[in-house]
């Protein structure tokens, strides 16, 4: 039943390879153009895949993606109805999905409900941004028992203590946010990642996923070459698929070259 995220950054590992992991909003423009970008994305060598879940109340998100989260809330996109796009699609991908979601819709449907619905959809992993250190024991035991690794999130201003904290937990990866901060498209990548990194490095030897304001391939290869094991890019492929008057196919195409450019700067 695919790949575990784990066993994904393992084979990379093993490579001496850089994971390459697009996000993207479920739902925007609409359903059916998301499993086409899941299936090009897939096509062009993305590893992993994060799948947003639209929510109403986004804090970690930045205009471009809150604005897609909200596109598709207008929709009537539901997690239902996202569950089922994941069934539909992951058993074609060779990338694990990791759904992003935040904690409420967790608590809504019951943690264990929850996490056995996105199982059985086809997803492998999670990500929570605003799951605090105490409330992690909550998910991260069933989570375990049925099959879902969850990520959690370090950011420029976490203490050291509770960065240790956090690496022990984690699961699949680690997901080491780029700025001080919500996501979005930045010029430059703070210098602060490369000492962020090697204090990570120091605590963990499990993966670390880079991610919020990467917006090039030559920020990639920058983060590949200070040791991140992964790269996630957002905002950028959001932007690409999001309706600006133009026909479906071109954003496809417009993702799908993209992210061959994006791989590429990793190898």
């Amino acid at each position: 039943m695919g790949k575990s995220v784990s066993a994904q950054f393992q084979t990379l590992r093993d490579q001496n390879g850089c994971a390459l992991i697009p996000f993207i909003t479920a739902g925007d423009p609409d359903l059916a153009t998301t499993a086409e970008a899941l299936r090009a994305l897939d096509r062009a060598g993305a590893n992993l895949i994060e799948l947003g879940v639209p929510y109403s109340d986004p804090l970690a998100d930045g205009p471009v993606i809150q604005a897609a989260a909200t596109r598709a809330l207008q929709r009537g996109v539901t997690l239902d109805a996202v569950l089922e796009l994941v069934a539909d699609v992951s058993p074609e991908l060779s990338a694990p999905i990791v759904l992003f979601t935040y904690y409420n819709p967790i608590l809504n449907r019951g943690i264990k409900q929850f996490l056995q619905d996105i199982y059985q959809a086809g997803a492998r992993g999670l990500v929570v941004p605003d799951l605090p250190l105490e409330e992690m024991d909550v998910l991260l035991k069933p989570a375990q028992d049925i099959g879902i690794e969850v990520t959690l999130l370090v950011a420029p201003t976490t203490p050291t203590e509770r960065i240790v904290a956090i690496a022990k937990q984690c699961q699949g990866f680690i997901y080491l946010v780029s700025v001080t901060g919500v996501t979005g498209i930045r010029r430059q990548i703070e210098s602060r990642v490369q000492d962020l990194l090697q204090e990570l490095r120091a605590v963990t030897d499990k993966p670390i996923g880079v991610g919020f304001g990467v917006s090039s391939p030559e920020q990639a290869a920058q983060l590949r070459a200070w040791g991140a094991d992964g790269v996630i890019v957002g905002s950028a492929f959001v932007k690409r698929l999001a309706p600006q008057g133009q026909d479906h196919p071109a954003g496809i195409a417009d993702l799908e070259s993209f992210c061959q450019q994006l791989k590429a700067a990793l190898h």
